[in-house]
C-alpha cells in the first residue's frame, strides 16, 4: 500500500512558480516511477510529467515542457513538481500518482496509487 499526500499548491500570478511536493508512505517508493497529472474543471485528467524509479528518466507533456520539472528524493520519499513561467491555463487540481512500474507512464491506468490532490490557480 503506497499513500501519498500533495502540497504546495496555491494562488499565484502568472509568470510565477510554485513547487508541489507529494509525500509518500510505504517501502515500495523508491521501486516505483512516479507522475503527475492535473485536471481542469470540466476536462479529463491528463499527464504533465514522469520520473523513473531511479530519477534518470524523466518525460514532460508538451504544454509545460521547458517550464516545469519533476525530481524526486528517494531518501525522503518524496516527490516534486518545480513549476515556472505559470500561466492561466495551468490552472488544474494537481494529483501525483505512483506506477505500477519502474518507468513512467503518460497513461493513467498505468499508476495505482493516486493522492487527493492539490488546487494550483494561476491568475491572469
Amino acid at each position: 500500500q503506497v499513500h501519498l499526500v500533495e502540497s504546495g499548491g496555491g494562488l499565484v500570478q502568472a509568470g510565477g512558480s510554485l513547487r508541489l511536493s507529494c509525500a509518500t508512505s510505504g517501502r515500495t517508493f523508491s521501486s516505483r516511477a512516479m507522475g503527475w497529472f492535473r485536471q481542469a474543471p470540466g476536462k479529463e485528467r491528463e499527464f504533465v510529467a514522469s520520473i523513473s524509479w531511479s530519477g534518470g528518466n524523466t518525460d514532460y507533456a508538451d504544454s509545460v515542457k521547458g517550464r516545469f520539472t519533476i525530481s524526486r528524493d528517494n531518501a525522503k520519499n518524496t516527490l516534486y513538481l518545480q513549476m515556472n513561467s505559470l500561466k492561466p491555463e495551468d490552472t488544474a487540481v494537481y494529483y501525483c500518482a505512483a506506477a505500477r512500474s519502474r518507468y513512467g507512464s503518460r497513461r493513467t491506468w498505468e499508476y495505482d496509487y493516486w493522492g487527493q490532490g492539490t488546487q494550483v490557480t494561476v491568475s491572469s
